[in-house]
């Protein structure tokens, strides 16, 4: 179990809970953590309780420099090409839609990202996303049966930047990097997204 995990209240983690691209790539993901990371999955709703998504859970080095390829990283940041070597993700788990049980995820592949995230943050780790993935590339090289559908891979590893909220102004969402290498994500303001019952009468 990770030396790095810290007892969070659930706001706390979803502050914690960044889109973080660049890793202590030297600092192991375990098995065990990679193991529970994925039962935060499990045990999160399910659309009609299918539960038709798997995951591909590896922190084998070899295999994850022939993952990395595959995948593109942060489209808003147009001189980067993302993490270099020493950077780069430490374990990676793939999202895969099984087809012999259910044609669509529904929500499920939203929440078990959300869930295994916030497991990850809580475990000392941080993770992203990346729905930008070559995937037949990816599914030869796993060489996953075919009736499990590629959705997304979620890079894992102990973050190496700093993610801060901004307050969005004039509608700009773009996400930003100021040159000390701080990475900023506007939100939207609760009142911009927050409606009530007298905000339609108006």
């Amino acid at each position: 179990h990770n030396s790095g995990a810290v007892a969070m209240d659930v706001r706390e983690a979803l502050h914690r809970s960044r889109s973080y691209r660049r890793f202590y790539e030297e600092t192991d993901v375990t098995d065990a953590d990679l193991r529970i990371i994925a039962d935060a999955a499990r045990l999160s709703p399910s659309g009609r309780n299918i539960q038709a998504l798997k995951f591909f859970i590896t922190n084998d080095r070899e295999l994850g420099s022939r993952i990395f390829p595959t995948l593109a990283w942060a489209g808003y940041l147009t001189d980067w090409d993302g993490p270099e070597e020493g950077e780069r993700p430490s374990a990676y788990i793939v999202q895969l839609l099984d087809t012999s049980l259910a044609q669509s995820t529904l929500c499920d592949e939203g929440i078990t990202a959300q869930s295994m995230l916030l497991q990850a943050v809580e475990l000392g780790y941080g993770g992203c996303i990346i729905a930008a993935v070559r995937r037949p590339e990816l599914h030869a090289i796993l060489g996953i049966p075919e009736h499990l559908k590629i959705l997304n891979v979620i890079a894992l590893g102990k973050p190496k930047e700093t993610v801060v909220i901004e307050d969005m102004k004039d509608g700009q969402y773009r996400y930003w990097r100021t040159p000390d290498q701080i990475h900023h994500v506007p939100k939207r303001p609760l009142d911009e997204i927050v409606i009530t019952a007298s905000d339609l009468r108006g």
